[in-house]
């Protein structure tokens, strides 16, 4: 900002120094703050080597003081731009004449530089918004291509996702799917054979020659047909039911990325041989999971097989042990009959008559395989007080059957609820599962008899199905598992230091 002083015009942002009161030496203002810059006032008039005066300037420059230029000073006052504001008015006295213009002059020159300065620094921000908006979209884009290589293979998160699995080839059994997969590696075998597995651009060059261009042709895909068969082995050995899609959905996205090796030469994995895998990947599923369907039918299976088995056995033993008292008591009858003892003869007739009733009874019993025992019983140590098990036996003694489900496999015995006899317990049985069947525990297979239900509820359901029970027990004893709880708050009581 220019001023006038006593001793001469002073250049813009030179004043006189307000630590120097006698008027001699001036000192320079960048804009902001006072610097270490200081010159003598010129003379009025004068052209001294020390005077600020512009008269002096060489090539653009005027040399202010010494050592100093109008450039360096101008690159002093960018460097505090942001915060430039007038500075304070000296404390010496200005000239009445000429002070007023040089001020607008500098006023008009500051805001000259300023709007200079904001329109280079706007302009360089625009662009580094631009270059960073370029950076973030490219940085997008490869995000959005790295997430659709990413195919999920946690199995935990699979299986968490996985529902009741739903056939993609519904056929009766795991051979059918055996002979099925069979068919389709005889396909893609074809597919291979015939060239027609992977296509490619119809002429290629190399070095000016069309025989080398269709040889470098046949073993680049040669050798992507062999990545491409490689992936799709080890998705076909790896699948399981609960991982189908997503081996799927990891084949695709090894043909898209062995494709990209190939776009030069347009060489790519062909359509039909890829629907083969897929159908393949499918279809091996399918087989994995009838056949552990099967599995767990022929467990079942030979479970009843030996459940039969051990009825035939205590029916026959039984049967025998009637027989072998019926002999008893009729080779009595017979002595009782010689020694004229006929209140003996009479008693030993009745119970004759009731080991032949037993005899009868055992025969339709081994006829009738619908007859048995329906049985309800909890374990409130293991599942808790609102799950209990809904079953049947066809045991003579049914209770046979109930110690063999308290075994090692619970760590509490089981409460029984309710031995219910019925000449068509499968029928029984089979009504008192579909009363309950939005309440099944499992709902995959439907051989687990468990359900969400209390024993009242499934005593109101059997005096509605069979019209009265005998006999029912609504309270679990589960004298274990309660003697337990007891063990262990005492010992947790133990446990608790004193204070």
């Amino acid at each position: 900002m220019a001023n006038q002083g006593a001793r001469g015009a002073i250049p813009a942002g030179w004043y006189l120094d307000p630590q120097e009161p006698g008027g001699t030496v001036q000192r320079y203002h960048d804009g902001v703050a006072w610097t270490e810059h200081t010159a003598p006032v010129a003379a009025p008039g004068g052209q001294g080597s020390d005077s600020p005066s512009r008269g002096n300037d060489k090539a653009g420059t005027s040399p202010l003081v010494e050592g100093i230029s109008a450039a360096a000073l101008s690159e002093l006052a960018k460097e505090r731009v942001d915060a430039v504001h007038i500075p304070p008015m000296p404390t010496h006295k200005k000239s009445l004449f000429g002070g007023k213009r040089e001020l607008e002059e500098e006023n008009a020159e500051l805001r000259r530089l300023l709007e200079m300065i904001g329109v280079a620094e706007r302009d360089a921000l625009a662009a580094e918004l631009e270059i960073l908006k370029a950076q973030l979209s490219e940085g997008r884009g490869l995000l959005a291509e790295l997430e659709s290589q990413i195919v999920e293979t946690n199995d935990l998160v699979l299986l968490q996702e996985a529902g009741i699995y739903d056939y993609s080839h519904p056929l009766d059994s795991s051979i059918e799917y055996k002979d099925h997969l069979d068919d389709l590696k005889a396909q893609v075998k074809k597919l291979a054979r015939d060239g027609n597995a992977v296509t490619g651009a119809q002429t290629w060059l190399v070095n000016g020659s069309a025989a080398e261009g269709q040889r470098m042709m046949r073993e680049t895909s040669k050798l992507m047909l062999r990545a491409y068969m490689a992936e799709a082995d080890n998705c076909v050995r790896g699948v399981k039911p609960a991982n189908r899609e997503a081996t799927v959905e990891r084949l695709s996205k090894a043909r898209d990325m062995i494709t990209k090796l190939g776009k030069t030469m347009q060489i790519e994995i062909g359509t039909q041989l890829h629907a083969l895998r897929i159908n393949e990947i499918r279809l091996t599923a399918d087989f994995l999971a009838k056949k552990e369907v099967e599995k767990e039918l022929e467990r079942e299976r030979k479970a009843q097989m030996r459940e039969e088995e051990k009825v035939r056995r205590e029916i026959e033993a039984e049967q025998a042990r009637l027989i072998k008292e019926y002999k008893q008591y009729e080779e009595a009858r017979k002595q009782l009959e010689q020694n004229g003892d006929a209140q003996g003869v009479a008693e030993l007739d009745a119970k004759l008559n009731e080991i032949n009733e037993g005899l009868n009874g055992l025969a339709e019993r081994a006829a009738n395989t619908r007859a048995g025992h329906v049985y309800v019983i909890s374990n409130i140590g293991a599942f808790g007080d609102r799950m209990v098990k809904i079953g049947l036996t066809r045991r003579l003694v049914p209770m046979d059957r109930i110690k063999e489900l308290s075994d090692a496999s619970v760590p509490f015995h089981y409460d029984v609820h309710a031995l219910f006899f019925s000449d068509d317990a499968v029928q029984l049985e089979t009504d008192l599962h579909h009363r309950f069947a939005k309440l099944r525990v499992n709902f995959v297979n439907q051989r687990r008899e468990f359900f969400y239900v209390t024993p009242a509820e499934v005593r109101d359901a059997l005096i509605d199905l069979h019209g009265h029970v005998l006999e029912f027990t609504e309270v679990a004893e589960a004298s274990e598992f309660r003697q337990s709880q007891v063990e262990r708050v005492k010992n947790r009581s133990e446990d608790t230091p004193l204070n």
